[in-house]
């Protein structure tokens, strides 16, 4: 997972704050050291890394802390607030009937993000459309009339037209009944001056609500340098993250863009259409170092239809059979790993699991199914009375294997152990949820 190394090591270096009786100069030198030791390898400016560290030091050094927070607490709040600025604030995200023209580089996903942006908008309630002006990829046109498919919106373009102007016009017309008209055009650099010629021409002719800057994560620190660029040239409104999921210099994308104060606002996740998340740095920062992002997890749970099963998930009480239906449920809200992340204090436990568990495929689901369905209603209600023999009579009439029955006995009796671990009131890092209303 992107900036997953960072996020550790900023989790260590709070957790050593944490165990100090007090917090003189000389450990504070060294906290702020392990900060741009974390930060510079997660590809962030030096530059960028002494301002921020610097602001850690001096808010930390002369501020007094609030009324109700201990001098090592303000310290962790300090560093928490600072982080979350350094990212560039929240930026503004208004659901309505809107105009978006997307841009970006070779490869950036561009192309995708704009089906996933779609189906955002579509999930909103509102009624999108896309439009291919992408004129100089081949295959374009048709890789984004199949996504339209995917998710259900209408596509509009000319695959037998080079002109994307033209193509632009034309679609115009026909996408007059939609609320929001997403446009995706031709990417490449920023400095193609026969690239800048044709973004401005299209943004002449859609006069856009957003102009939105593609970036991909792994493109790190030379983040800075396209969105000045494109920032000159047209005023974009904001700037898209893709490949959040797999790179390390997610922290140099996420802080170089925030350095040209053009806010991020969307932040790609996965490959699924459905991966794509508004970019709130609080809550990002907090999922980063383990104070958990509950907001996010169940605001994912309602989409999907699953509230109760994540309030559920957060408290650990559940019984086998309502195991099963967690486990089913949250398929549709992400990997078990990004779940995990959004829960206070589990993310550190994700390493305690089996890696099966993280991602459970659907045929491995359906046995599970069928084991359960074996259970006697006692077996399911408390699963500690299953001995052998009760494990070899589910076997053989579920058509499964005795070693399935153990594996699914085992994923339930450690998913529980791993939930009772976070306690309420528990002293630490998770004591301070409250008191920095996260």
């Amino acid at each position: 997972m992107v900036l997953e190394k960072l996020g550790e090591a900023l989790k260590n270096t709070l957790r050593k704050l944490a165990g100090k009786g007090f917090v003189d100069k000389e450990v504070l030198e060294e906290v702020t050291r392990d900060i741009q030791r974390a930060l510079l390898q997660s590809d962030v400016n030096v530059k960028l890394v002494f301002e921020l560290t610097n602001k850690i030091k001096k808010r930390a050094l002369e501020e007094k802390p609030p009324k109700g927070l201990t001098q090592r607490e303000h310290i962790i709040n300090v560093v928490y607030e600072e982080l979350v600025n350094f990212l560039g604030g929240k930026a503004s995200i208004v659901v309505k009937p809107s105009k978006i023209l997307l841009m970006g580089l070779f490869g950036s996903g561009k192309t995708t993000t704009a089906g996933k942006l779609a189906l955002f908008y579509k999930k909103k309630g509102l009624k999108p459309c896309l439009i291919a002006c992408d004129t100089f990829r081949p295959a374009a046109y048709e890789q984004l009339q199949q996504i339209g498919e995917q998710i259900g919106v209408p596509v509009f373009g000319d695959p037998n037209e080079s002109n994307s102007s033209k193509v632009l016009e034309d679609s115009l017309k026909k996408a007059r009944e939609y609320d929001v008209i997403i446009v995706d055009s031709s990417g490449r650099d920023a400095l193609n001056e026969e690239m800048i010629d044709e973004i401005k021409s299209l943004n002449r002719i859609l006069e856009p609500d957003e102009k939105l800057l593609v970036v991909p994560a792994d493109l790190g620190q030379q983040a800075e340098r396209q969105a000045k660029r494109f920032q000159e040239v047209l005023g974009i409104t904001g700037v898209i993250i893709t490949k959040m999921d797999g790179t390390a210099k997610g922290g140099g994308a996420l802080s170089s863009c925030a350095a040209t104060g053009a806010k991020v606002k969307f932040i790609g996740t996965g490959e699924k259409m459905d991966a794509l998340e508004l970019f709130d740095p609080e809550r990002f920062i907090s999922r980063l170092i383990g104070f958990g992002d509950l907001k996010t997890l169940l605001e994912k749970a309602k989409e999907v239809g699953a509230e109760e099963t994540a309030k559920k998930i957060i408290s650990g009480k559940y019984t086998l059979e309502e195991f099963y239906e967690q486990i089913e449920k949250i398929q549709g809200m992400g990997s078990f790993s990004q779940i995990l992340s959004m829960i206070p204090g589990l993310s550190s436990l994700k390493g305690r699991l089996p890696k099966d568990y993280m991602n459970l495929q659907e045929e491995k689901l359906k046995k599970f199914k069928y084991i359960m369905d074996s259970m006697t209603p006692e077996e399911k209600r408390n699963p500690d009375i299953i001995n052998s023999s009760r494990i070899k009579r589910i076997a053989n009439g579920s058509g499964c294997e005795e070693s399935e029955v153990r594996e699914l006995l085992k994923l339930y009796k450690q998913s529980k152990k791993a939930m009772k671990m976070i306690k309420p009131g528990k002293r630490g890092l998770s004591g301070l949820l409250k008191q920095f209303k996260i």
